[in-house]
């Protein structure tokens, strides 16, 4: 079925000239810009955007697990598997309140929350300096903590461009495309910042725009700004307690898995699996979800209409397999 998306998708963008990740931009552009005019504008007739909206999301995230398999990464890769058929069944859903002249509060809410997480995330990846910008200070912080924790002396190499391919790669002050707009399609590492040694020799480890955690926080942020009902001031009381929790726990974990790294490399295996490997796409994500969970209860607590609004949007989907989250009314 990917095939068939690729090719389709591909052969759209063709005939405007564009190759696949442009083509596959320009689709979750459209998409999202279809989901924040249906959350934002008051006129009925704009809540047609949904649907079309939600299936342009479903198909950049579905043509994104080419990425994560390219890096063995099977969590990612079930989650953006996963993500066309349920941004498909969302849709569907939209269409169904629509045609019956129905508005259901949650739904309106996911819609919003898609739009105020994909939308700056998707701005700050494709605005080289921000790109840029953003893994520099990850990567600072994380060795940082490392030398400062006395587990590793490990220092900032200078800031790569991968321009696709193995040997493709230049330092951002030789690269010659706009820091303003990513015009170009980069190879899989992007920006990035390759860690040394004090005394130069490579880490082997480097950092990219998906070592920051900005998914995570961005997530966060979409679901606190589209509960409209809950006060401004509460909103940012919940953003301003997650977002640097986030980033300090995402710098312990890039600090463990880098000291990881160092101490066990070649003398850790698990079936074929170096130590890096099983950190990075199993022990960390592992973590990082249940962090994630913990997180979301506390989020609940300061804004209580959020946990109605998740209950609300995932009952459907446990109803389906039997199971239920609302208590049932008597």
């Amino acid at each position: 079925m990917a095939d068939v998306i690729d090719l389709g998708v591909g052969e759209f963008g063709g005939l405007f000239g564009l190759d696949l990740g442009q083509t596959n931009l320009l689709i979750v552009v459209v998409g999202l810009i279809s989901l924040g005019t249906a959350f934002h504008a008051e006129k009925n007739w704009t809540k047609w955007l949904a649907p079309p909206g939600w299936v342009c999301v479903g198909v950049y995230f579905y043509l994104g697990a080419d990425h994560y398999f390219d890096v063995a990464d099977p969590v990612l890769i079930f989650m953006s598997i996963a993500a066309l058929p349920v941004c498909i069944a969302y849709g569907g859903w939209e269409a169904i309140l629509i045609r019956q002249n129905r508005t259901l509060e949650s739904v309106d809410w996911l819609r919003g929350a898609v739009f105020w997480s994909a939308m700056p995330y998707l701005a700050i990846q494709h605005i080289p300096l921000l790109n840029a910008g953003v893994v520099w200070f990850t990567a600072w912080n994380t060795s940082l903590f490392l030398q400062w924790s006395g587990a590793g002396d490990v220092h900032l190499g200078q800031m790569m461009v991968d321009l696709g391919g193995s040997t493709a790669h230049v330092t951002w002050q030789e690269w010659s495309g706009s820091r303003w707009i990513l015009t170009d399609t980069l190879g899989e590492g992007g920006f990035y910042v390759p860690m040394e040694f004090a005394d130069g020799e490579p880490v082997n480890i480097g950092f990219v725009l998906g070592c920051s955690a900005l998914q995570s926080m961005i997530v966060f942020v979409g679901a606190v700004v589209a509960v409209q009902n809950a006060s401004w001031r509460r909103r940012l009381r919940a953003m301003v307690l997650i977002i640097p929790l986030i980033h300090i726990l995402n710098i312990f974990r890039n600090a463990g898995i880098i000291w990881l790294h160092i101490e066990y490399n070649g003398v850790w295996d698990w079936n074929g699996m170096n130590i890096f490997d099983f950190s990075h796409a199993y022990a960390a994500k592992f973590i990082s979800l249940a962090a994630m969970f913990l997180m979301a209860i506390v989020l609940f607590d300061l804004l209580p209409k959020l946990h109605r609004h998740v209950i609300d949007v995932l009952d459907p989907f446990f109803s389906f397999f039997g199971l239920q989250l609302k208590p049932k009314s008597t």
